[in-house]
């Protein structure tokens, strides 16, 4: 069989051919599915063999002592000899996998052969196609987790004991600086244990990958923005517990920890890092400092790792096997997600190559998993989103041409007051008729600077006032389908800001409203299209006759600190809030409604690439990315067909090349993203009673795409849409 190893003296990595080890009593052989890189723990491993004589003994000082004690017994010959011949031999690599039971050995009636279990050991679970694993060191995988998710269970157990470690209570604030695979694996285990989390780390897509696994805050260790967070977060008392799950040479970590956490709170040291306390300040308050051995209770005890003897659970709650399998099961329930944290699966063929990319820093990665021969990649089924048919049965005629058009807003925040109500309120023929809020107050501001004629809480209300024409839905993105729905049914116009839906379920409601009222009168602001740099350019882009390639680049930036935006769990995320826009514009210029999309995302963060793909075969690709400089354009994008190509600058500057060039003649005094424009057009259709200036069909098959992405991420696979026409 093959296995990693490693020569110590000269850092040389190998795939070797071993024998298979023997199926022993009190445990069992596994044959490995995934076995997973310890990013943290086996690169400095790697590191360290590649140092030089010196260097090594530099970087394992407790090395050092046990030799000069060996040349005190033994004398310099001989404990030379010793050293070089330990130093000039393999040792392996790994200590967390996955795998199926191959062989059952004596004294073991808790698993049989077939079944998948997660092992752990850096000798019992190593980089290789069989072990052999002692009973204390696996664990049944529950139904419905994948192999390569339960390859993550040593890792999770490690996590777990120093979460238990800090004996964390509910409403506790902690900081968990390193935002590695450890600290990533913490922050979701404390979130999940109604813990609030600061991360500290200064590489920021980490930091941004906490912040999407349950984070509160984030922030690199020397910005004050993490001490702000920490601060408004304790009301300035502190942490309650800081855990250490950083590596390196840097007393940075422990000084901090000092600095945050409240006075006698706990110190918690997963990781392997500086431990030059600063007296006064654990001093001053008489912080309590705690090791997290390893797995837990059982690690390095040879009677309970090889042996089997258990620890009665009346004494020792939670034993390494115990935290394995509750690590196991918490990720088959989705309370831990370690998805997000896998960078690359490599197959075991190319381990070398893996751990040489690694090492050199060509491959960033928080996690890496090994795919081993026997077990193909884990396909999944290509996803489909089904777009709902619209079929307005009896639809309701449009209503009669008013003199004025009598409006109301339901939601009265920055968006409403700052891009749609100064356009409203200039517009003849418009009344606004009533502003419905949650709070008095904005109620009473929106209609002293608009002149709204009432301001009320009272939504029920302003849905039976059977004078509104139109309501405008402009609240938070988790209310938008259901206030839309409400609003159709009640037999209003209704616009309401991106996005139309959060789920396939929602949208799916929204249209069953269209077809009980027969009330289609909906628009949705996708701005966009309506901007007259971009039309203007469309027109002199001209039809074309072959399919076309579009790159759209969407700069969107970081957020700040306690942003709504960043409340994915009730607000979705941030491509599911403001994606739509920019299929919307791609799907006009292509004239077209997408039939699929793939979407991938980059590492450890908020970037993501997606394709559109249109009945035609023109393709469109949308590149929104968090962590572009602020001072590049917010919006590029170029449309090439046909020997012609349009290009964008952020709705400021246009140009066409084609036979004759063109180029937008002036800057415009701003950029016009096309709210005004869209605003005209759906106050004239509500009116006169025409057609809705966007079909209410495109309307769905952009809300479909948008949220097909996050349906893609999770499948791996491009997404079908079913229903487009």
């Amino acid at each position: 069989m093959k296995q990693v190893v490693q020569n110590y003296k000269n850092g040389e990595l190998a795939l070797l051919d071993v024998p298979v080890p023997g199926c022993k009593p009190g445990g069992v052989l596994v044959r490995s599915a995934y076995s997973l890189i310890s990013t943290g723990t086996e690169l400095m491993k790697v590191s360290e063999a590649g140092m030089s004589m010196l260097g090594k003994a530099r970087s394992r000082p407790d090395q050092v002592a046990k030799v000069v004690q060996s040349v005190a017994v033994n004398g310099v010959p001989a404990t030379y000899r010793k050293v070089m011949g330990k130093l000039d031999s393999y040792t392996p690599l790994g200590y967390s996998l996955c795998g199926v039971v191959e062989q059952v050995g004596a004294g073991i009636d808790d698993v049989k052969t077939g079944d998948l279990v997660a092992c752990a050991g850096n000798e019992h679970a190593l980089h290789a196609e069989l072990n052999w694993v002692p009973k204390n060191l696996y664990a049944p995988v529950p139904d419905g987790l994948a192999a390569r998710h339960a390859a993550f269970g040593t890792v999770g157990a490690i996590a777990m004991q120093g979460v238990r470690r800090g004996e964390p209570q509910l409403g506790d604030t902690a900081l968990v600086i390193g935002l590695g695979l450890i600290g990533q694996l913490v922050v979701q285990l404390l979130a999940a244990s109604g813990v609030t989390v600061v991360g500290v780390d200064p590489d920021p897509a980490r930091c941004e990958l906490a912040g999407r696994l349950g984070a509160a805050a984030c922030g690199d260790p020397s910005s004050a923005a993490v001490e702000t967070a920490v601060s408004e977060l304790t009301g300035g008392h502190g942490v309650d517990q800081v855990y250490l799950a950083a590596g390196g040479s840097s007393n940075q970590p422990v000084e901090l920890a000092a600095r945050l956490c409240r006075d006698r709170g706990r110190v918690v040291d997963i990781g392997k890092c500086r431990l030059d306390l600063p007296w006064n300040a654990y001093y001053e308050k008489e912080l309590d400092v705690r090791f997290s051995r390893s797995y837990g209770p059982g690690r390095y005890d040879p009677e309970y790792e090889l042996e089997g003897r258990d620890y009665p659970i009346g004494y020792v709650r939670w034993t390494e096997r115990r935290n394995l399998a509750c690590f196991l099961d918490l990720a088959a329930r989705g309370r831990v997600d370690v998805e997000p944290l896998i960078s690359h699966t490599a197959d075991f063929a190319d381990a070398v190559e893996t751990y040489q990319g690694l090492k050199d820093g060509e491959l960033k990665a928080v996690a890496v998993l090994f795919r081993y021969p026997g077990h193909e990649p884990e396909t999944r089924p290509a996803a489909t989103v089904t777009v709902p048919a619209i079929e307005v049965k009896a639809k309701r005629p449009a209503r009669p041409v008013r003199a004025s058009l009598r409006l109301a807003f339901v939601g009265a925040g920055n968006y409403a007051t700052s891009m749609l109500l100064p356009h409203l309120v200039e517009r003849d023929g418009v009344d606004l008729a009533a502003v419905v809020t949650t709070t008095a107050l904005s109620g009473a501001n929106a209609q002293r600077k608009f002149g709204f004629a009432r301001a009320t809480t009272d939504l029920d209300a302003v849905l039976g006032d059977t004078s509104i024409d139109a309501v405008f839905v402009v609240t938070r993105h988790s209310s938008h389908a259901e206030l839309t729905r409400r609003a159709l049914l009640a037999g209003k116009a209704v616009f309401v800001e991106k996005p139309l839906a959060l789920t396939e379920e929602e949208l799916a409601g929204v249209l069953a409203a269209v077809e009980e009222s027969g009330n289609d009168r909906l628009q949705v602001g996708f701005n966009r299209r309506f901007a007259p740099l971009l039309q203007e350019a469309k027109e002199r882009f001209g039809a074309r006759s072959g399919p076309a390639s579009l790159r759209y680049l969407v700069n969107a930036g970081r957020l700040d600190h306690g942003s709504w935006y960043l409340r994915q769990d009730t607000e979705g995320s941030r491509f599911a809030g403001e994606g739509g826009h920019f299929v919307d514009t791609a799907s006009w210029l292509l004239d077209a409604d997408p039939v699929s999309v793939y979407a991938v995302a980059a590492p450890g963060g908020e970037d993501l690439q997606v394709v559109l793909r249109y009945p035609d075969g023109s393709t469109a690709t949308i590149s929104y990315v968090t962590s572009g400089p602020s001072g590049f354009p917010k919006e590029t994008l170029d449309l090439v067909a046909d020997g012609r190509a349009l290009r964008l600058d952020d709705f400021v500057r246009a140009t066409v090349h084609s036979p004759k060039k063109w180029v937008s003649s002036r800057l415009p005094k701003a950029r016009d993203k096309g709210q005004n424009a869209q605003l005209a057009a759906f106050v004239r259709a509500v009116r006169t009673g025409g057609p809705m200036p966007v079909p209410l069909e495109s309307l769905a098959a952009t809300t479909a795409a948008t949220l097909a992405v996050r349906t893609g991420l999770a499948a791996g696979t491009p997404v079908t849409l079913a229903g487009v026409r």
